[in-house]
């Protein structure tokens, strides 16, 4: 709310909409183990639906109290709060800033004011925006209207045995399921969106083992260059599921298919579409792939003779030079192929 000469705007932004606060004890000691904590009740809420959870849209935020002390110490310190963080990455660098902003002041002798301070993303630095010297400040006051709700063991119990399957339910299904690795499992399940991207996408092509692959290594990486969170990818399950289908059909190569990737990302649409746009069909022509093959084989004689001598490695080197030669159109498994029969001759 803001108090204007001649009048009051009031910012309506967030009315109607319900507010769920969670208090936490005092009881985490690090980034780290502030950071897993966020990420574990941000997945929880999600896959339980009381929410989105969409940080850039406000639905998931944290107001994050810091105190400092000695190891000898008993007492936890002086406590300051930054309100209304929104990103995990944020919250990260505003609790390091604050911890040695705190150290700083101890260390010269200095006292830590009890406040709420505002994290400035550009500086990396807190500033302070008011005091709260006394709990009072807070101006907690009892509502008459409110009254107090009780809920029987039954209730909960029914509510318990209906919730929608946990992460981690879901982090060993895919263990067990698909014979998919801790670690992999735990990238997937992290985000409900990834998860469900992975059930649909799979469900189309039926190629689960491609899908994870393409969600772990590519997919995780451009949402990370891009600071995204997976909720935003622009492209949907049926997508994926297409691109996977065309690597498998050998339309397009697998260095093709990251090309088309990082395009469903900037101009999300169907990866037929985008190869037929850009001319990156897979060239599988034996005779278009033979030419390739005898011009790269007479450019490399000492990577021919290594194979010919008994290194296997080489036919990985000379393939390459053939991907790069096709801009990576050709196909690799006739590549590998012909350029054995073409030495062995």
């Amino acid at each position: 709310m803001m108090n204007l000469v001649g009048g009051t705007l009031v910012d309506l932004n967030r009315a109607g909409v319900p507010l769920i606060e969670m208090v936490s004890e005092p009881d985490l000691s690090s980034v780290e183990e502030v950071d897993k904590y966020l990420k574990k009740l941000k997945s929880i809420l999600e896959y339980i639906e009381v929410s989105d959870c969409k940080m850039q849209e406000g639905s998931y935020r944290a107001d994050v109290n810091v105190s400092v002390k000695k190891k000898t110490d008993t007492k936890l310190g002086t406590r300051t709060e930054m309100k209304n963080m929104n990103s995990f990455r944020s919250i990260s660098r505003a609790i390091e800033y604050e911890i040695d902003r705190q150290i700083d002041i101890l260390e010269d002798g200095g006292e830590i004011e009890q406040e709420s301070r505002r994290w400035d993303e550009v500086s990396g630095k807190t500033f302070s925006m008011r005091d709260k010297e006394d709990a009072e400040d807070y101006r907690y006051f009892p509502e008459p209207d409110l009254v107090a709700i009780r809920l029987s063991d039954e209730y909960i119990e029914n509510v318990r045995k209906n919730l929608p399957e946990l992460p981690e339910s879901r982090h060993d299904r895919y263990i067990n399921e698909y014979n998919m690795s801790e670690k992999d499992a735990g990238i997937i399940v992290s985000s409900k969106y990834l998860s469900n991207l992975f059930e649909e996408a799979s469900a189309i092509c039926k190629n689960h083992r491609a899908v994870s692959n393409w969600i772990i290594s590519d997919i995780s990486r451009i949402l990370n260059e891009k600071e995204l969170e997976p909720n935003e990818i622009p492209f949907t399950a049926k997508h994926l599921a297409n691109l996977v289908t065309l690597i498998d059909k050998g339309t397009i190569s697998s260095s093709i298919a990251k090309k088309v990737l990082e395009e469903m990302f900037e101009n999300p649409r169907e990866p037929e579409e985008i190869i037929k746009e850009k001319g990156w069909i897979q060239i599988s022509d034996e005779n278009a792939i033979k030419e390739v093959v005898q011009k790269i084989i007479s450019e490399n004689p000492a990577s021919v003779q290594d194979y010919k001598a008994g290194k296997e490695k080489a036919i990985g080197f000379l393939v390459g030079q053939a991907m790069k030669l096709t801009k990576g159109q050709a196909n690799p498994q006739m590549l590998n192929k012909m350029f054995k029969e073409e030495i062995n001759k």
